[in-house]
């Protein structure tokens, strides 16, 4: 058996009378499956409660031995011919349900009742957990079930376990599939819509890996029915369903609430200045390839940008995945916290699981300070230690995760990281982003001028650059974008002397906050690789 196999994993728990196992998922058919085949594996019956039938008994048969069972909703087809009738697969084998059982309370209170080894599965049970009585009724029967194989699983969207509860409970998993089963989801939605309306075919074997890749992050359900949008939009399997469900686990990502998809334009050549962290970049570019894991090297873990607000941190975030065409999924930090004890931490869990289904890829984790911000000595007091669960969760996928999932984190007050989450180790590398030099900001002129499809040329960008002595990225490129509204506004060309008048308007951040990034300075020069390069290295190579 295999504790990575969640068929063989329930299996284990049943045997060793685990009482109670949740199954937090949306796609209950799938959680219902696993189920069955283990129970039928075992050679037990299975009860299943929902308040809308009470408890009904299946009276599961069992499969010849030699059969193999796949644990997917799909393979449920070709098992019909083993598991005869094919009612009782999908749960309909016995009609009418036990009397007394319908609402929650009076279902545990049958199951106290019960001497009959079997696995017991309650359906959305997760509405009722706040029921002083419902919960009593489940501890009463989650003593008597741990002395022998009766197990109840829970199976809803999401499960808050009373603390009481705890100690009897075990989490079951249901895993992401693979790129070999996501070519099979394919493979069998064809077969199946080709049998309703006539279809045509022309893939071949990278086709289907691209849509295999494309699909990664997907559940079974959400990869199934994707596909399967796309064919039928389409009339046909053909190379264009790959980018289709791209599009749709793009969106499926941004319903989340977790993670977002984000389409990259920029790449590093996009960003003027930041030679040094470029350089590393370049570096550490493909060292996720076959070819670097033979020569023995570990894909990058990840790096920090700290430094000034405006200077690029997130444009470097983002450049970061275009300059290596990998996909870039934002993780929304404010999303994964959750009132109840928990929560966040399974939500945190289930972020990175997705990441690196995703892999190769770039998880953008912007200002990084809000999510640990509270993980200090004192954190029990402020927000009952969740910052701190919360950081040993990350450190721990930081440290022990072997998908090549590279995390971009931006943070603009360093001091309130703690210090276990910024040694070496964790990160590859911290950088800190200044306001930029004079070489930097000739070239953010040009980089921003470009962008607006003008000539860098015909702008005096010596005098540019001369007045702009303490601007950071940000505050040179808003100085541009309101140039061109007045050059507009007055039906002129955009000029030097347009930009010139919004720098003299502007009070720069260096001049309003000047004490915090002094003492921002001083902080990183001792702890952190300046993202640019001296400003006479710059210039020499110039």
């Amino acid at each position: 058996m295999s504790m990575s196999n969640p068929v063989d994993r329930l299996q284990i728990f049943i045997n060793s009378s685990t009482p109670l196992v949740i199954m937090e998922t949306v796609e209950e058919e799938h959680a219902l499956f696993l189920i069955r085949t283990a129970a039928y594996n075992l050679s037990l019956p299975i009860f299943e409660w929902s308040i809308a039938d009470g408890l009904i008994r299946n009276d599961a048969r069992l499969r010849p031995s030699g059969v193999n069972i796949i644990p997917n909703p799909h393979a449920m087809q070709q098992l019909t011919e083993y598991l005869a009738p094919a009612e009782q697969l999908s749960g309909l084998a016995v009609p009418g349900s036990i009397g007394g059982t319908q609402d929650a309370a009076g279902v545990l209170a049958h199951l106290l009742t019960m001497t009959l080894e079997a696995v017991f599965v309650l359906k959305d049970f997760h509405r009722h957990m706040e029921d002083a009585v419902v919960v009593r009724r489940l501890r009463e029967v989650a003593q008597t079930f741990s002395r022998d194989r009766r197990t109840i699983i829970i199976t809803a969207p999401a499960v808050t376990i009373p603390a009481e509860l705890r100690c009897s409970v075990e989490y079951l998993d249901i895993p992401l599939p693979d790129r070999t089963r996501l070519i099979q989801i394919v493979e069998e939605t064809f077969t199946r819509l080709s049998k309703k309306m006539s279809l045509k075919r022309k893939t071949d074997a990278p086709d289907l890996e691209e849509m295999a890749r494309n699909m990664s992050g997907l559940t079974e359900l959400e990869a199934a029915r994707a596909v399967a949008q796309a064919i039928v939009a389409r009339y046909a399997l053909v190379p264009e369903v790959a980018m289709d469900v791209l599009a749709a686990k793009k969106e499926a990502l941004r319903h989340s609430n977790m993670l977002d998809f984000i389409d990259v334009s920029e790449n590093m050549a996009s960003i003027g200045g930041l030679d040094n962290l470029k350089k590393w970049l370049s570096k550490r570019r493909n060292t996720w390839d076959e070819t670097a894991k033979a020569a023995g090297l570990e894909p990058p873990r990840g790096v920090i940008i700290l430094g000034v607000q405006g200077c690029g941190k997130s444009m470097s975030a983002r450049a970061i995945a275009g300059e290596w065409k990998l996909p870039l999924v934002k993780f929304d930090v404010s999303a994964i916290f959750d009132k109840f004890i928990g929560e966040s931490e399974k939500r945190m869990d289930r972020v990175f699981k997705v990441a690196e289904q995703l892999a190769p890829c770039v998880l953008w984790i912007d200002e990084l300070e809000k999510v640990f911000a509270g993980s200090g000595p004192d954190s029990a007091s402020v927000d009952a230690g969740l910052s701190s669960r919360l950081l040993g969760s990350f450190l721990g996928w930081m440290q022990d995760r072997k998908a090549p999932v590279f995390v971009a984190a931006t943070c603009n007050n360093v001091s309130a990281l703690p210090p276990e989450l910024i040694r070496k180790g964790r990160f590859d590398e911290l950088f800190f982003v200044d306001l930029p030099t004079a070489v930097e900001r000739q070239a953010i002129f040009s980089v921003q001028l470009a962008k607006r499809k003008l000539k860098p040329t015909e702008f005096n960008l010596d005098q540019l650059v001369g007045s702009s002595d303490g601007f950071s990225g940000a505050e040179i490129e808003a100085a541009i974008k309101s140039a061109q509204y007045s050059a507009y506004s007055d039906k002129r060309f955009l000029d030097t002397d347009a930009i010139l008048a919004e720098l003299k308007a502007t009070v720069p951040l260096s001049t309003t906050r000047a004490e915090e990034i002094e003492e921002l300075r001083e902080w990183a020069a001792k702890r952190a690789v300046p993202a640019s390069l001296p400003q006479s290295a710059m210039a020499a190579s110039k």
